[in-house]
């Protein structure tokens, strides 16, 4: 351990964090070996590099934005949406279609403890998680087309063993536990802004999930993708935990995407407010992209082309299709990285956790759109939000439990859904 101390010395005195070993002497010796451990296994070298280049402004000039075309799915005509459903139909029912569940998230925002997914919506007759909601909906899938739709679950190594063990307890409700596999995504240290690593135990380096965008690259890590091309798997389904009203499988937008020859496809919601805090789907450079809502300006949002459709305002709900040979070409990136400024809590000098009265640090995450930019072009669907969007986000906002609750019970009334 000496050896592995001297070299964990030497990189800490390189990047000026010496700080992240200022209890080493306190500690027992299982807890010295994981935290060397751990400082070995960062790459100093890239979040250095992610904080300098976050802190490089992108701003785009005008002629390098260009709107997205997108597709209205109720101006679609009863022939043509049966036609395309048909052709998401069979290749469902052959056995060519996968869903992937993005849940690596805690439920912090919500005032829960635990992994987001396990947290029970107040539905009548009974409460129901929101893994429970998931998994009901592609088992209806399941009835209706005669198959079992291989279900794989993308955790954080932080909820990863409690996801697995909130699955055992409620007997996957009833879904074929073969059929169900769990993988986890990255994780990057967190930084502050004096380009501080922080400490969130005296032992453990603190850091966070590197966002949905790292699915590709821990798919092909953790075996998915070889699962899939073992199981002659086509075409798969990306999606959040949190949406109440998410169609896992849409067979009208499988087959849109199929029979118009796209490899990536996207479903939409219209954005109602033109100055909403929501980012955007666009074109930049001519690649599919999403515009962060920071760019936009209230002339570009209430923007039309001569049919007097707009042209920027299609919100991104986390609902996205890409076929096999996508999903390979993605795997092999290294997808851009955005920045957040967060309030992390941190052992201080004295060696007390302390709670900072406001946000202090950044984290680093990629999302899944920054892989749409390495595509010439993609499908996009607007639907609509009484049907499809119905997130849980937190207390205090517009995607409250509440609000979820009551679009998912109006929904399924509408629908005849029977508990």
């Amino acid at each position: 351990m000496v050896d592995k101390l001297q070299k964990v010395k030497k990189i800490l005195d390189t990047y000026d964090q010496m700080h992240l070993i200022r209890f080493y002497d306190e500690l027992d010796a299982s807890q010295k070996e994981s935290l060397l451990d751990q400082i070995l296994s960062i790459d100093f070298e890239q979040i250095f590099k992610l904080y300098d280049n976050s802190m490089k402004p992108e701003k785009l000039a005008p002629n390098e934005l260009s709107p997205l075309e997108y597709f209205i799915k109720n101006e679609f005509t009863k022939e043509e949406f049966d036609n395309y459903s048909k052709t998401g139909e069979n290749l469902v029912k052959n056995g060519n279609f996968a869903v992937i569940t993005m849940a690596g998230g805690q439920g912090t925002r919500l005032g829960y403890k635990g992994p987001k997914g396990t947290y029970k919506l107040d539905l009548k007759p009974k409460k129901k998680s929101l893994f429970q909601i998931m998994c009901e909906d592609i088992k209806r899938a399941n009835e209706k087309y005669g198959v079992v739709i291989p279900w794989y679950i993308m955790t954080s190594q932080e909820n990863d063993s409690q996801t697995k063990a909130f699955f055992e307890e409620n007997n996957y409700w009833d879904y074929p536990k073969e059929s169900v596999k769990f993988f986890t995504q990255g994780k990057l240290p967190i930084i502050t802004v004096d380009k501080k690593l922080i400490l969130q135990e005296p032992y453990l380096v603190k850091e966070a999930s590197n966002g949905n965008g790292n699915v590709f690259v821990s798919m092909k890590k953790h075996g998915i993708l070889e699962d899939l091309e073992k199981n002659n798997i086509k075409w798969v389904s990306f999606c959040g935990i949190d949406n109440v009203l998410l169609k896992n499988v849409d067979t009208f937008f499988l087959g849109l995407a199929i029979d118009k020859n796209y490899s990536i496809a996207s479903k939409s919601i219209f954005k109602r407010k033109p100055m909403e805090k929501t980012a955007v789907y666009c074109r930049k450079f001519g690649k599919p992209s999403i515009l962060d809502y920071d760019d936009i300006s209230i002339s570009l949002s209430v923007s039309r082309d001569i049919n007097g459709r707009y042209l920027y305002r299609d919100a991104n709900i986390l609902s996205h299709l890409m076929n096999i040979d996508a999903i390979k070409k993605v795997s092999k990136l290294n997808l851009r990285y955005h920045r957040a400024y967060k309030k992390n809590s941190f052992v201080n000098e004295e060696g007390m956790k302390q709670v900072p009265d406001g946000p202090n640090t950044f984290k680093f995450e990629n999302f899944i759109f920054d892989a749409f930019s390495y595509f010439d072009d993609m499908l996009l669907l607007r639907v609509n939000s009484d049907e499809e969007f119905a997130p849980i986000k937190d207390f205090t906002g517009i995607f409250n439990p509440e609000t979820a609750k009551e679009k998912y019970q109006n929904y399924w009334n509408t629908h005849q859904f029977k508990s």
